[in-house]
């Protein structure tokens, strides 16, 4: 059992630069500008999660809502301190988003993973598991989609979320 206390709540703006330091860490991420987690963690609060320990950011969960289907909330990026994991984090996080009362329309989740991504894979398979839905691999974007050297990314669709058995 973990035994320091990690909180978890909606991402505020001076949480920006722990978060970008946080995504830098994680090497299997895309870093993105420090501007994007600055919008990230204020236009789009109430689609991503932080956890927070001794005041410290050690998980970050990005998402947004599909501007054409908003009960789709799409999962970007999902980082967990390397201190902090296998505790289920990840699960806490995207859980913690789904609860709030601006999300209650939400029933699919999707999000976007590398094959070689085995980590991010089971912890989608297990959410879907604990959320007692399906999840199913499509192919979304090939190699050949992307400007530089990147792998191709499987999308995922989790659903659908009864969200009166949110836990």
């Amino acid at each position: 059992m973990y035994e320091k206390k990690i909180y978890i709540r909606k991402p505020t703006k001076e949480y920006s630069k722990q978060v970008f330091r946080l995504i830098k860490e994680c090497e299997n991420l895309d870093l993105n500008s420090e501007y994007l987690y600055l919008l990230q963690n204020t236009h789009f609060k109430e689609s991503c999660s932080i956890a927070v320990c001794e005041n410290r950011v050690v998980g970050f969960v990005s998402g947004y809502k599909l501007p054409n289907e908003p009960e789709i909330l799409f999962i970007w990026q999902v980082a967990i301190n390397e201190e902090f994991r296998g505790i289920g984090l990840a699960n806490k996080l995207i859980s913690n988003t789904l609860k709030r009362k601006l999300n209650s329309g939400i029933t699919r989740i999707h999000t976007t993973v590398s094959p070689d991504n085995k980590s991010s894979i089971k912890m989608f398979t297990k959410l879907a598991k604990n959320l007692d839905t399906k999840i199913i691999a499509k192919k979304f974007f090939k190699k050949e989609d992307f400007i530089n050297s990147h792998e191709e990314e499987v999308l995922y669709e989790i659903g659908p979320i009864k969200q009166k058995e949110l836990k």
